[in-house]
């Protein structure tokens, strides 16, 4: 058999020799405008640190929306990806695979779940809310009698596919897909007696974000999560906790919920799972919880992959072995506390590395594009929030550089407006 010259990526999309601009025209005339229009052409990546095509240097303060969780090309996890990929690419799930098997062993460890449960993996964190919609529509609460009522949050994002949109609450997403998968009520956000008031034995589930991300960082009350596991647990009511964005070390804890001392009785997970490869889980907790969906009544193609696991696997590894949770911790408290000290930001919150604050003014979108111009890159959740969600390895003294730019970035937003 004749060789095969193998060509680099760099050949196959000549990467080199373009201008951002030109990249962006021919974004325009080949990809769906879903996204708008992009903010840069971004062509490496190394630790915390990204390169445009125009080859400016950017510290990245999103991570990919909180996932690339060990940084960019983590040496690690790509030997890993690339040493599965040679090995084992795809198997569909008529079969399994070691790393299939051992992360879900892994995720079943780290939450802390009791015997019987189990895992089903996705490629996304909507995929992943796609079939916890399914498995509370399969809920009776024991009765028999079918149950079709969830209960979620206003300013909740669970996603974009119809299930997770019927959960998510801002209606620009949800109104031009309407009419939406039933019986979803929203009710007020972190309100305990709204809760208690809508959770009855009519009810599903109820889907609740320790973190609300994509409202602008909130986290619920203290005591509100324990107050939803008593209600739902006396009504036979599911209770899922979406850690799509807050699992997987981004709040300093496996999951954000830890501190509430409750077992729900699913968890989503994704983003930051696979260190930037596609995957996500949803982790059923006890026996019954995890028999309500039988063979046959969900599935996927992709989910699962050999090489998605082995993604997994290795960031979960890393992030064990290198104490990253400490690092979280420690560096999301240096970040929040010298951002309270900054004048024009009003309020800080968040917990670890996943972070907002406001500011005295509507000119958070500003705020993003003055960040792209000194070399930083942040996101706008709302008119006058920023929200930060960097890789895991974040280092204080790249916060600090951070934290320096930040007034002249909030003075150049003031001047643009």
């Amino acid at each position: 058999m004749n060789s095969v010259e193998k060509p680099s990526v760099t050949e196959l999309v000549e990467t080199t020799g373009h201008a951002g601009a030109e990249w962006l025209e021919r974004y325009s005339t080949s990809l769906m405008g879903v996204f708008g229009t992009p903010q840069r052409v971004l062509v490496r990546g190394a630790g915390c640190l990204v390169w445009d095509a125009d080859g400016k240097e950017y510290l990245d303060l999103l991570g990919g929306i909180a996932v690339n969780a060990l940084g960019h090309a983590n040496p690690f996890v790509t030997s890993v990806i690339s040493s599965q990929l040679a090995t084992l690419g795809h198997v569909s799930n008529f079969f399994t695979s070691p790393t299939q098997i051992a992360l879900a062993e892994k995720l079943l460890a780290l939450t802390q779940a009791p015997a019987g449960s189990k895992v089903f993996f996705t490629n996304s964190g909507t995929e992943a809310n796609e079939a916890a919609f399914k498995l509370a529509r399969r809920n009776t609460g024991g009765s028999g009698a079918k149950r079709t009522k969830i209960i979620a949050l206003e300013g909740a994002f669970h996603g974009r596919t119809m299930g997770a949109l019927a959960l998510t609450a801002k209606e620009a997403y949800r109104e031009p897909f309407e009419p939406l998968p039933g019986g979803v009520v929203h009710i007020p956000f972190g309100n305990a007696e709204a809760l208690k008031a809508a959770v009855d034995e009519t009810v599903a589930a109820v889907f609740l974000e320790p973190i609300q991300g994509e409202a602008g960082v909130r986290p619920l009350p203290p005591g509100y999560l324990r107050a939803a596991r008593e209600l739902t647990a006396r009504v036979g009511t599911l209770l899922i906790l979406d850690e799509v964005q807050t699992g997987i070390g981004r709040t300093g804890k496996w999951l954000a919920s830890e501190d509430a001392g409750i077992m729900p009785d699913a968890v989503t997970l994704a983003k930051g799972l696979g260190g930037g490869f596609p995957i996500g889980a949803l982790v059923t907790f006890g026996s019954h919880t995890s028999s309500l969906l039988s063979a046959g009544q969900h599935g996927t193609t992709f989910g699962g992959n050999p090489v998605a696991t082995a993604a997994a696997l290795a960031t979960l590894h890393a992030i064990e072995s290198q104490d990253i949770l400490a690092n979280v911790a420690s560096v999301g408290e240096h970040l929040r506390s010298g951002l309270a000290a900054i004048p024009g930001v009003t309020e800080v919150r968040g917990e670890g590395l996943l972070i907002g604050f406001d500011l005295d003014e509507d000119v958070a979108p500003a705020v993003v594009q003055a960040g792209l111009d000194a070399g930083f890159i942040v996101n706008s959740p709302g008119p006058r929030t920023i929200r930060l969600a960097p890789p895991l390895v974040l280092t204080a003294e790249q916060a600090d550089t951070f934290l320096a730019a930040f007034p002249a970035i909030l003075q150049a937003a003031k001047d643009a407006q």
